[in-house]
């Protein structure tokens, strides 16, 4: 249910969920007929090769935490990352004054500026603009992208309201920089370009400290301003969750992409070596390249070997919102070849990749009309094929087939982060409420994928543990917790 905050000016999307009062969300599927699959044995086996009963689940999420424990011992040593943020100090909500935010992470970039009054007023005031980044730049030189960047800064700054916004006076403006790309960060304010991703590849950048380019590039251009914290959407989207909560221990991602960061305590970090070992953490797991217990069907391996990275990150590409569609259009393809789902002939559309989107599936999904219009409508517009009943049936059958799975894998990779937790802090076993920070479109529009990943964690940490977990939705809180980690880590 929404939450409301002590804040006359902005209130969050925020969004919880607690397993203790949840009801059975039964998706609607009224025209679909739970034998039809035995008709059509490349969907039977497909449906199948997708199980993943609660054995199957926990086997998965007791791998995960074996990966966690391995990459949190010697850099490199398991699947997963186990990235050290250096993010030692997380929101106390006492922090006061005007911070930004900057986060670059695709083809846009997004610029906030947020005054914070401490706990009795929080965010007082919040200014954001997004803007396009011209494609000659993302392929050009370091110069050119961060001084355009920097221009844009100087541009938004000059335009603060100055009865909203108020800077302490002899302060130097500090922002929390997010940096969605591979970064091995060295500390809370630096770190190095491992490579380009989604399209960048802006030249003499890797192994350059993006943080420097960035404060260069302000001084440059005449900005007296200075980056304060480097962090990813995860840890901004934990960051600003904690701000308004105490309890908030996970960020997670399920969007296009995802990922999950969570509070660990350093004493269990044997990677930190002489490093202090006291308190707690932020560790960015980078889950997606997960891939040792996986239902992997032939549709899955042949996807993964046409993409632009083959053979990592399996788990990501089970249940983010980027490849589910796709799965399900690769699955809809052979089962034109075999049998007459769509009449005689395979609709030339269905050939080309990722011309079904997670959204498509969503839609047809939702469809609880008796001869499932919707669903025709989706096919029709996207496919340009008319349908009957029978055919609609099937396809939606392998739209839950494929969501199904990867709902309830994404909920074992959450068990696993809650379990890695639990075992150092025991804090379900006294009772303690711990607070899951959720973002990510595919876990905000598609109910279905949010159903079946509900589903699976009450599983697997029953009802007793179940209870005392909050899944809180907190809508585009990134932005505001990259600013008050700027304040947390502020050099005043």
């Amino acid at each position: 249910m929404p939450l409301t905050f002590a804040s006359p000016t902005i209130t969050p999307t925020i969004r919880s969920f607690t397993f203790s009062s949840r009801r059975t969300n039964n998706i609607v599927m009224s025209a679909i007929q739970p034998n039809s699959a035995s008709l059509c044995p490349i969907l039977t086996k497909f449906q199948n090769d997708c199980a993943t009963p609660t054995p199957y689940l926990r086997k998965v999420a007791d791998a995960i935490v074996d990966e966690m424990q391995a990459g949190l011992a010697v850099e490199g040593e398991g699947e997963l990352d186990m990235i050290l943020t250096y993010v030692d100090a997380l929101p106390s909500g006492n922090e006061e004054g005007l911070f930004y935010a900057l986060d670059l992470g695709g083809t846009n970039f997004r610029v906030r500026s947020v005054q914070l009054g401490g706990k009795e007023e929080r965010v007082i005031a919040t200014e954001s603009e997004q803007i396009s980044i011209p494609k000659e730049l993302m392929i050009g030189t370091s110069e050119e992208l961060f001084g355009f960047i920097a221009t844009k800064l100087a541009s938004f700054v000059a335009k603060e309201k100055p009865g909203r916004f108020q800077l302490e006076q002899g302060r130097k403006r500090e922002i929390g920089f997010t940096f969605s790309f591979p970064v091995k960060q060295t500390s809370i304010d630096s770190g190095t370009l491992m490579k380009w991703t989604k399209g960048f590849h802006v030249s003499g950048m890797e192994g350059k400290n993006v943080v420097a380019c960035l404060n260069e590039a302000m001084e440059v251009h005449g900005l007296n301003m200075r980056v304060s914290a480097l962090v990813n959407d995860g840890v901004g989207t934990l960051a600003g969750a904690r701000y308004w909560d105490e309890d908030v221990m996970v960020g997670v991602i399920l969007g296009t992409g995802t990922n999950a960061c969570y509070v660990e305590q350093k004493h269990k970090i044997p990677k930190l070596q002489s490093k202090s070992s006291s308190g707690t953490t932020v560790i960015n797991t980078e889950w997606g390249g997960y891939s040792k217990i996986l239902p992997r069907t032939v549709f899955d391996q042949e996807m993964d070997e046409k993409s632009l990275n083959p053979g990592e990150h399996l788990y990501e590409k089970m249940i983010s919102g980027m490849y589910l569609g796709e799965i399900v259009r690769r699955v809809l393809l052979q089962m034109c070849k075999t049998s007459d789902l769509f009449g005689q002939f395979a609709p030339a559309k269905l050939s080309k990749p990722f011309v079904l989107r997670t959204e498509h599936l969503c839609k047809m999904q939702e469809d609880n009309t008796d001869d499932l219009q919707n669903v025709g409508s989706v096919l029709y517009e996207f496919l340009e094929v008319e349908t009957n009943l029978n055919a609609r049936r099937r396809v939606v059958e392998v739209c839950d087939t494929v969501v199904k799975r990867g709902g309830r894998l994404a909920g074992a990779g959450i068990v696993a982060v809650l379990e890695k937790i639990e075992k150092d802090t025991k804090r379900m076993s006294s009772g303690k409420r711990t607070v899951v920070a959720m973002d990510g479109a595919l876990y905000e529009k598609y109910p279905q994928y949010r159903s079946y990943m509900q589903d699976a964690l009450v599983e697997l940490l029953g009802h007793k543990f179940a209870s005392d977990v909050v899944i809180k939705h907190t809508k585009d809180v990134s932005g505001i917790g990259a600013a008050v980690l700027a304040a947390t880590n502020s050099i005043y």
